[in-house]
């Protein structure tokens, strides 16, 4: 499995604009606190994440990165 979503956990502040954006709900706060007592935004489920970066673009302090799956050639 590889990560689409990455969070820099320890600069989150669990607003949740990221959870509200994602159309595929894969997005929660953790259940553990980052150094600062924030509940880190994570995602659940990699593999359902469709890479559209909308949680990206969503967040105030820029602590999301998202990367999209290189796609097969096809040959003709």
């Amino acid at each position: 499995m590889e990560q689409r979503v990455v969070f820099k956990e320890e600069t989150c502040k669990s607003c949740q604009l990221c959870v509200k954006a994602c159309p595929t709900n894969v997005i929660y706060l953790a259940d553990y606190l980052n150094a600062k007592g924030y509940r880190p935004a994570v995602v659940t489920d990699q593999d359902s994440c469709i890479s559209c970066g909308k949680c990206a673009q969503m967040c105030p302090d820029s602590v999301i990165t998202v990367y999209r799956p290189e796609k097969a050639r096809q040959t003709v």
